[in-house]
């Protein structure tokens, strides 16, 4: 099978392990940086060509695309499914995933726990706004921040008017949400591939931080989590439409509530700490059903190739 990963940087660690996994499973596998992808779209069909060569034939495509790229990133892997590629992570669920505002909404109507969220643009509603979550302290996070950057916490009333205000003054997109006391600065990460949860691990916050996140100072363990925590993170996974996804929870005295669904989660810290060979369940999840579609893809790709060859395109593959 010919398999493309889109990712910015063939060093990193996740991407690696991906090629490895895949090159180990038999299959023939080229990283791509999306933004070195560039797209010819009209009402004959799709294109796509990777430094001066044509893109096809890609068989499945696993997405790394980092919060910063996004827009493009998303607009690129749209390309790749128009044009026949399977991917465990769609474009349109990458883009609901890094909304947090929107996944919170999406979560709530399933049905799946979190914590209290609030969300206001004017601000004469401010006082009004925290009142309704309640007392502090509060976590106030932007709409798009990764890897704990943007999120703060704030323990008193005035504090939390002081960073919403300066925030609206940034013309920052952010939300607050109540503040879970009972997780003691611990949440679980659950790595979900398809329908279940093939690792997890426990991160704690460092010393004076609420925050746990690895690339923070946190750090972390392997650890067994309920059925209920497994049923709730391959829930939240699959409500936003995401077959590969980290999902953070807290264990809080309702039960277990989301944090985020990471669209691009990162595979060294769990695979360090539990010992799971992720990358490969990756790979296997990615490929799974292609050669029962396999007909119909190569039916779409020979049609792509008639329309080429009406508009003189080079059909030299990468």
């Amino acid at each position: 099978m010919k398999l493309a990963i889109l990712s910015r940087n063939g060093k990193l660690y996740s991407t690696r392990r991906l090629v490895e996994a895949a090159r180990a499973a038999g299959h023939s596998v080229r990283v791509l940086d999306p933004l070195r992808c560039y797209m010819r779209i009209d009402d004959h069909g799709f294109a796509m060509r990777y430094k001066g060569r044509a893109i096809d034939g890609y068989g499945a495509v696993i997405p790394r695309i980092g919060a910063s790229i996004t827009r493009y990133g998303c607009a690129v892997l749209r390309q790749f499914e128009l044009m026949g590629s399977r991917t465990p992570n769609p474009a349109a669920a990458i883009a609901r995933a890094r909304d947090k505002l929107g996944c919170h909404q999406l979560l709530a109507a399933h049905g799946i726990g979190l914590p209290a969220t609030v969300f206001g643009d004017n601000p004469d509603d401010t006082a009004d706004l925290l009142a309704l979550l309640g007392p502090p302290p509060h976590v106030v996070k932007l709409n798009e921040g990764t890897q704990g950057a943007g999120v703060m916490l704030t323990e008193k009333l005035s504090a939390s008017r002081g960073v919403v205000e300066a925030l609206r003054g940034l013309y920052a997109n952010f939300l607050v949400q109540e503040f879970v006391a009972e997780a003691e600065g611990a949440d679980l990460r659950c790595f979900v591939v398809g329908d279940e949860v093939v690792a997890a691990m426990q991160r704690q916050a460092p010393a004076g931080d609420f925050r746990s996140n690895l690339h923070r100072g946190g750090t972390a363990v392997a650890i067994d989590t309920t059925p209920e925590e497994r049923d709730v993170a391959v829930r939240a996974a699959r409500a936003v439409g995401l077959g590969i996804a980290g999902v953070d929870l807290i264990r809080s005295r309702r039960g277990p509530l989301v944090l985020e669904v990471n669209a691009s989660p990162g595979l060294e810290g769990i695979e360090d700490a539990t010992g799971v060979d992720i990358a490969a369940k990756i790979i296997e999840n990615a490929v799974s059903g292609l050669d029962h579609a396999g007909s119909g893809q190569r039916r779409r790709r020979a049609t792509r190739r008639r329309i080429n060859l009406r508009s003189g395109s080079d059909l030299t593959k990468v």
